[in-house]
This record gives structure tokens, sequence and C-alpha cells, in this order.
């Protein structure tokens, strides 16, 4: 199978000193070999804010 898991955390909530946002999502292997950026809520800075994934 083609998809993995994964898991996104936010860019700028450690800079401000906030607990940082995760969110789970896929993605296909074969179609995106780099690591996924993605532009989601974080409920503690209270925007939207950049979220890359990490190894998990």
């Amino acid at each position: 199978m083609a998809r993995e898991h994964i898991i996104l955390e936010c860019t700028e909530a450690r800079e401000e000193g906030k607990p940082v946002s995760r969110y789970m999502s896929t993605r296909d292997k074969r179609k995106q070999p780099d690591r996924v950026e993605k532009k989601k809520y974080n409920k503690f800075l209270r925007r939207h804010t950049l979220h890359r994934e990490i190894k998990g």
C-alpha cells in the first residue's frame, strides 16, 4: 500500500511559548516523496498556521 499516516505539527507555537497543535493525515509516498506542509487551524494561537510533517 502506498499511503502512509503522518503527523503534522505547528511551526509557530514553540516560538511563542504555546502548546503545539498536531494533526493526523495521510499522504501518497509515490506522489509526495517530500515532507508535507499544510495550513491548519491552531486552537492555542486562535489562527491558521503552517503545519509540517514530523517523523513519526
